[in-house]
This record gives C-alpha cells, structure tokens and sequence, in this order.
C-alpha cells in the first residue's frame, strides 16, 4: 500500500502589498524631478532665442550659475548680479569660443534671468504631480518653488540667493535632514582623504560646503520671520532646540573640520613628484574649500548667539508697538470697481471728489507767529536785472548704438518700395536681402512685423501719400532664420483729397 505524503498545508492568509498610498518617497522623488525641469526647459527654450544659440547646453551654464550664487552668499548678503555673469563668461566662452563676446554675455544674462524667472509675477516655478491619499485615491498637487531669488540688501541693492531647492539640485537630494547630511559628508570627506582619493574628497567637500550654507540660510529665514512677525515663530520650543543643536552641530564640525584639515595639509605637503602636480593641487583646493566651511561655521555661530537677544528686542518692540490708527484704503474695491460701470460724468464727479480729499491739508508755510513775523519783517533779497546767471551746460555727443547703420536702412527701405498693386511675401523679401547683406534680413522683418499694425491715423494727419502695411493670411514663413507666418507686405494708397478737405476744414 503506497503512502501518499501529506498535503502541504494553505498559506496563510497575507495581508493586500502595500500600494502607492504607502511610499512616501514616491512625492519626495517626483518633486526632485520637478526642480530639475528648468534647468531642462532652457535647453528646450533657447530655438526661441534670435540666431543660433544650439551649441550652447544652457542647463550646465544654469547649474554652474547656481554653484556661484550659492558660494558668494553671505549670511546678510547675496550674490552680485554681474559679478556672477562675469564669472559665467568663461565657461560660456568655452562652449563657443568662436562666438562673439556680447553673444556670450546674451547667453550668461539668459540663463540667468531665467534662473530668477524674470516675467512671471511670483518669480517662482509651479508644476503639478500626482500623489495618493491615505484612503488610495489619486490626487493632483502643485508644486510652487524657486531657484534664484532677489533680495534687497543694504542700501537699496538688490542680490541675489538661491533656495533650498536650487541647493538641493546641486547636491542631488531633496527634504534631506541638514545636520545628518552635514555629518555624513564630513565622514565621508575624510575618509577619502585618508585613503589619498583627492577627486572624490574635493566632491564630497564642495558638498559640505553647500548643506553648511543651506543650515545658515534656515537660521536667516527664522530670524527674518521673527522680525516681520514674531508671533509667526515657536520660540517657546521649536526654536531655542534648533539653537541648542546648532550650537552643538557647530562645535562638532569645529573639531572635525580642523581635524580634517591638518590631515589635507599634510596630504599637500607630502605629495611626491610620482603623483603629479595634480594630486597636490587638488590638496591645496581642499585646504581652501575646507578653511571656507570653517569660516561660515564661525559666522554662523555668532549668527546662532545673537538669536536670543534679537527674539527679546523684536518682543518688546512689537509688543509695545502702538497699533494703527485706521484700516488702510483699498482703491481697487473702493474706488476703481463701483467706479468703472458708472457713466463717465457720473465716474468723473466720484472720482474729483476722491482726489480732492485724498490729497490732504496743505501745510502753511508759516507754521508758527514768530515765523509769521519773521517772513512779513524780512525785507526781499535784491534780484539781478537779467537774472542769475546760467551755467554753461556740458552737452556730450550722444553715441550711435545702433544695430543698423544708414546704408542697410536705404538698403531695406528700397526692397520695402513696393508698387501699390504688386503686394510680396515676406519669405521673398527675406531672400532678397540675404543676398546683399546677412544682417539685413533682421532690419526687414522688423519693419515689415513693425507693418502689421501700421499708423494710418498718424500718416493720414501728416499727409503720407502712401503706407506700408503688412497682413498674415495664414500661410506658415519657411525660412532658414525666422519662423511664424509668411505676411504680405504691400504699399496702400492714402486718399489725398480727402487729407486736403480735413485741412481745409480745420484752417
């Protein structure tokens, strides 16, 4: 009788895997993405730019704009606009070096300006990305965050200083706990410095540099909310423990970059010749990149010291502000919309009576009767008969900086003098002027877009007998330079007798 083994027993019943709800590194990841996508859309953007601007790969110009603006801040300052384009030029040069100058310093400018995100009305980034709720239902969210911002600083300039988030882009992580990431890094540098790989340590030492720099910018933001609003801070828990652990954080890093640092020096000053000259250079930057750490470890300690004070100082301040004496006037929902529906007599009388009173008083120009009297007994200053004498004035010739000179303005107003019954296409006239002059094609397209919304009124009163005007019709511009649509250009004849009765009428 053959045995049969026994039945292996069912599995137990597991509970459902986790699904999407339940990683949380999912949103983390998707906004690490989206603060990359600027740096993206550059590269994507600059077809849009006037000339050929494809050999140039904006988004490593943008991250190394971000390296600077982040190693010249300061804990009061920022970046100088120029400064940091200045500084741009040479990587850019060298992308294109045999581009012009000014196009280089375009493209510096560019990136830049777009780093801040100059147009918008935020100057910040949004982009949306989907998450789940705890119950498992899919949600869009946005994003809202920037890269560069400016900020005023003393004496009305402005500066510039990046986020976080630009931070986060440079050292390839994003919410990253600033004083474990601190700590690793140090660890980290000095391990590779003990095991003589200088490459990897200057890397992981940059790094260090920018979390120190993001751990003060933390500090400078609480302090600044502090002083707006003080009330808007937990300094009753949350933050006298990140002083304490700062502090602690500080004194930490103190030691071990010092440490750190007698070990680089000693790596620089025993390199031997069978390791190159690049071995120590790379220990001569480290001791720099290391002694700057150092350097804002110091600034921020003193930064940390001067918390407590200044919380104590704005809380006395604030406290025994006097309040304001009435609500401030909204001229939008006070005065422009009940205004705008109303007829123009009636908008005008609401509007006079508004100005009148906004105004205020004028002050007297004698305030007081002894000023009265002084101003009344005063006998009037004797006066020149022809007047005080005029300074010379210094006039200084006006430099020509146009992009055009007199030639290639006859040049494209000679393609433009088109017969009144012989309209061209702008892809004809294009054509025809890149055969004279290869800068000319820029001087005709303006004047013929310039066409599209041409000045009757003005010409009609001036008494033109003709116009150049410009119309899309809709068919697509085929062009090696330019793009949008083909207009027609053609030349409209003005109705001359009819200029002449309006003269007459009017004389």
């Amino acid at each position: 009788m053959t045995e049969h083994p026994p039945a292996a027993p069912s599995a137990p019943s597991l509970p459902p895997a986790p699904g999407p709800a339940a990683d949380e590194g999912l949103a983390r990841r998707l906004r690490a993405l989206a603060c990359t996508a600027p740096l993206h859309d550059l590269d994507v953007r600059k077809a849009n730019l006037a000339g050929e601007y494809g050999t140039y790969a904006m988004a490593e110009v943008a991250l190394a704009a971000i390296d600077l603006v982040t190693l010249s801040m300061d804990f009061d300052t920022g970046a100088d606009h120029d400064r940091v384009v200045s500084r741009l030029l040479p990587r850019v040069a060298a992308q294109a070096p045999l581009r012009a100058a000014a196009e280089h310093e375009r493209v510096a400018r560019w990136v830049l300006e777009n780093l801040v995100n100059v147009g918008s009305v935020d100057r910040g980034f949004r982009t949306a990305y989907g998450t789940f709720d705890p119950d498992g239902t899919y949600v869009r969210r946005d994003y809202d965050f920037k890269l560069v911002e400016e900020v005023p600083g003393p004496g009305g300039a402005v500066y510039l200083r990046t986020t976080d988030e630009a931070v986060n882009v440079l050292v390839g992580a994003l919410d990253t706990d600033v004083t474990s990431a601190q700590i690793a890094a140090e660890v980290k540098l000095e391990v590779l410095i003990s095991r003589g790989r200088l490459a990897d340590a200057q890397l992981a030492a940059e790094q260090a540099r920018y979390r120190t720099v993001q751990y003060a910018e933390t500090l400078r933001r609480t302090l600044e909310a502090t002083r707006r609003n003080v009330r808007a801070v937990d300094w009753l828990q949350t933050v006298p423990d990140m002083i304490t652990e700062a502090l602690q954080h500080v004194a930490d890093r103190y030691r071990h970059e010092n440490a750190i640092l007698t070990n680089i020096r000693r790596v620089r000053d025993e390199a031997t010749a069978e390791r190159g000259p690049d071995h120590k250079r790379r220990a001569a930057e480290l001791v720099d990149i290391v002694k700057d750490c150092i350097r804002r470890h110091t600034q921020l300690q003193s930064r940390l010291l001067e918390a407590g004070p200044l919380f104590r100082a704005e809380q006395d301040r604030q406290a025994f502000a006097p309040p304001a004496a009435h609500s401030g006037i909204d001229l939008y929902g006070q005065l422009l919309h009940p205004a705008l529906p109303l007829p123009l007599e009636a908008a005008t009388r609401v509007t006079d009576a508004w100005f009148a009173h906004g105004t205020g008083l004028r002050t007297p120009a004698a305030v007081r009767l002894g000023d009265l009297t002084d101003l009344l007994l005063t006998p009037p200053a004797p006066r020149e008969h022809l007047g005080a004498e005029m300074p010379e004035p210094d006039l200084v010739a006006t430099p020509d900086d146009s992009r055009f000179s007199e030639e290639q303005f006859a040049a494209a107003w000679e393609l433009l003098d088109l017969p009144a019954d012989a309209p061209r296409r702008l892809s004809g006239l294009l054509a025809d002027a890149r055969r004279r002059d290869p800068e000319l094609p820029y001087l005709v397209a303006l004047l013929a877009v310039h066409a599209a919304s041409p000045p009757v009124g003005s010409a009609y009163r001036q008494g033109e007998q003709h116009l150049l005007f410009a119309a899309d019709d809709g068919t697509e511009l085929d062009d090696p330079e330019f793009g949008g649509a083909d207009l027609v250009v053609g030349t409209a004849l003005l109705d001359a007798a009819g200029m002449t009765a309006d003269r007459t009428e009017a004389a």
